[in-house]
């Protein structure tokens, strides 16, 4: 290893996770009074099959919970008030890994459990300025992969990137010089270069360079977006029990996300997952000098992306390389983990292999295929040519897929239009059965106004894009009468609109009020291209989504072209604010939930490593800085005509409130109605059950004020 590669791992190992003890959490004897409508989600099981780990909300904060698999008895097992995101129980059964979000923000940490409550412990995101989320565990659950977020370096220290060298290679290296026209279906911004996964985190970063562009920072030396230091993102195999030292696996300077997805049962190999969004990839990371060695290219969405066979001389992967919807292949590996080939093992026409799952011996696979929004689930054998047994299931979507023991069995997160999220278990050729600890499906909402199932719509854009959608019909509507409307657009932008229950919508259709909730352009579960048709100026056409979006539910007949109104999260809120200020004409009001209301504010204010990711999808902020401005609802503020509220989170650092603020400022001052509500101890994600009834509250009833008679 050279002399500064060595460097940079020994201050990487210098910056490793220690695990902080923790007083043993209280609840294990306490399990409070649950809320009738609860959720429970994101379940683990513990080796034997069981028992379970899992999120809850029964408290009105999701907490980390276990459970028996076939009976009712259940432990909370951190009954702090600091909202659970991620649960992985270790194959050994000693350990429950999870990610906990303090004060609701977006700065996370990484902490372990003993299964019955005790030997609490901090394992990673414990100091000021970092934040950590879960990897895998290894094989034999002596270390649990971690990633942390690490500062930028103080002012002076500059890492070093090596100068860019597109790789023609790759499906968007090719770029003209005119690229920024950005005149095709699914044109990427920025160049093909990305930071190593390796020991020195060098190599070009995302976003920082690409063709006719020179590298920022002086002499071409690594900078963050602003042309300052760089963030840094880095992966260790860390022992909870803290009797052996943390493991350096991956390291990226100016990265977007990187995660460890697996290790292979001898611990030579570990599967990276990097990149930003639209430009994931796939690393094979040899454990011994952490050298890359297999790359391929990986959709959005679940991060978990494979595994290793069980003699590490193959890997299963959910893929989209060179194909439009994700699939099962197969790479061959050689000794150093290198490629030697490459097969599709399972594909589908028009759906994206969406989720993934292993038995622990590598024989079989379960897999969730996205159809049109709906799952359709299966299990396959790895080992034979029988074809695949089709999984009934009882709801529309699978959230989560989790195998349970020796005896083949698994253990569903499961959400549909006629109930909350809940956990099932599927043994093998019996039907799925609910937990008893999951609410019934009866319990989704009070007595006497059951949910709504939606219908699907597939409205075409001006330039002939189809897109798609879901609408939901108010209870008790004439259905030859149009109704006021509540355009509701998703986040992402590679989000998807799904056939879940929301009580949001719940919320609306209660007053009358009926929903469109569509996917514009950018949306995933439609193809590759699909996801790509945002990119550059094209967003100006994503913005002309929802007015077509509009268009279509008028004519069809369902929407009173006189009482619409546009709604959003996140990017959502983004699209919300930027269609009042293009399409005037058609809103009567708009509800904007955490969006970006200037895209150089947002640049500026928002963590290092989600501005490293958003550049691949808006663009850069120096280089395309008009581009940027142009695609900005503040730039043209002069043209909102109606009344806007604002919602967010007050520890929001994703989208941080300051782009609500300036929006409700500027509406204010040109004598518009603007109101802002600001949700205590939420981030980006609004969890506590007390602020989302809270939100859906307010937010319908500015809807009914303003889409009455």
């Amino acid at each position: 290893m050279a002399a500064d590669a060595r460097d940079r791992v020994i201050g990487a190992m210098s910056a490793a996770p220690v695990p902080v003890p923790l007083a043993d959490a209280a609840g294990t004897r306490d399990t409070p009074r649950p809320l009738v409508a609860h959720g429970c989600w994101y379940p683990s099981v513990d080796p034997t099959g069981e028992w379970v780990a899992f999120i809850c909300d029964r408290t009105g904060v999701p907490q980390l919970w276990t459970g028996a698999v076939n009976g009712a008895e259940i432990h909370l097992l951190d009954a702090d008030p600091d909202p659970v995101t991620e649960v992985a129980w270790s194959p050994d059964g000693r350990w429950i890994a999870y990610t906990v979000a303090p004060g609701g923000g977006e700065h996370t940490r990484v902490l372990c459990v003993r299964p019955d409550g005790t030997g609490r412990r901090i394992v990673a995101g414990a100091d000021a300025g970092s934040s950590a989320y879960l990897g895998c565990w290894t094989r034999d659950g002596s270390a649990v992969a971690v990633t942390v977020a690490e500062p930028p370096p103080p002012a002076g220290l500059v890492l070093r990137r090596e100068p860019f060298v597109p790789d023609h290679g790759t499906a968007f290296a090719d770029l003209s010089a005119g690229w920024a026209e950005r005149d095709g279906p699914a044109t990427l911004l920025g160049g093909a270069g990305h930071g190593k996964a390796g020991p020195d985190g060098g190599g070009p970063g995302h976003g920082t360079g690409g063709p006719g562009h020179g590298e920022g920072g002086p002499d071409g030396g690594g900078s963050g977006l602003d042309g300052g230091a760089p963030d840094r993102l880095t992966a260790y195999l860390v022992d909870p029990a803290g009797l052996g030292s943390p493991v350096l696996v991956a390291a990226e300077s100016g990265a977007a996300t990187l995660r460890v997805c697996d290790v292979s049962q001898d611990g030579r190999f570990a599967l990276v997952r990097r990149g930003p969004r639209g430009r994931r990839e796939a690393v094979v990371i040899r454990t011994a000098d952490l050298a890359a060695g297999s790359v391929l290219r990986v959709g959005d969405g679940d991060p978990w992306i494979g595994r290793f066979s069980p003699d590490g001389r193959a890997l299963w992967l959910r893929s989209d390389h060179e194909r439009q919807f994700a699939a099962l292949l197969a790479a061959a590996l050689d000794e150093d983990g290198g490629r030697l080939g490459l097969s599709v093992v399972a594909e589908r026409d028009g759906s994206d292999l969406e989720l993934l799952a292993f038995a622990e011996d590598g024989r079989t696979a379960a897999l969730a295929w996205n159809v049109r929004g709906a799952t359709e689930l299966e299990t396959l054998s790895l080992s034979t040519a029988a074809r695949p047994r089709k999984v009934p299931l009882p709801h529309e979507v699978v959230t989560r897929i989790t195998r349970a023991g020796p005896g083949g069995g698994m253990v569903l997160a499961l959400s549909g239009s006629q109930r909350r999220p809940g956990v099932w278990w599927a043994s093998p050729g019996a039907l799925s059965a609910r937990t008893p600890w999951s609410s019934r499906d009866e319990d989704a909402v009070p007595p006497g106004r059951p949910p709504v199932r939606p219908v699907p719509l597939r409205p075409v854009a001006r330039d002939g894009l189809h897109l798609g959608g879901w609408y939901y019909r108010a209870p008790g509507r004439d259905a030859g009468r149009p109704a006021p409307c509540v355009i509701h657009l998703h986040g992402g932008p590679e989000e998807q609109e799904r056939p879940v229950f929301d009580p949001l919508y719940h919320e609306l259709l209660g007053r009358g009020l009926d929903v469109f909730a569509p996917d514009v352009r950018g949306s995933s579960g439609w193809g590759r291209s699909f996801v790509d048709a945002d990119l550059g100026t094209r967003r100006f056409a994503a913005i002309d989504d929802v007015a077509d979006c509009a268009a279509h539910v008028i004519l069809d007949g369902l929407a009173d072209p006189t009482r619409l109104a546009v709604m959003g999260r996140s990017y959502g809120g983004y699209l919300t604010m930027a269609s009042l200020v293009w399409h005037p004409e058609l809103f009567r009001t708009g509800v904007a939930v955490c969006g970006m209301s200037d895209l150089a504010t947002f640049f500026a204010e928002t963590e290092p490593w989600i501005a490293e990711s958003a550049a691949h999808k808006y663009g850069h902020p120096v280089r395309d800085r008009e581009l940027l401005r142009s695609l900005s609802p503040m730039s043209r503020v002069d043209e909102l005509r109606v009344p806007l509220l604002a919602v967010h989170g007050e520890h929001d650092t994703n989208v941080p409130p300051g782009e609500s603020e300036q929006m409700v400022r500027a509406a204010r001052e040109r004598g518009l109605p603007a109101e802002m509500l600001t949700l205590r101890d939420e981030g980006h994600e609004f969890r506590r059950a007390d602020n989302r009834r809270l939100f859906r509250r307010t937010a319908a009833d500015w809807m009914q004020r303003h889409l009455g008679p």
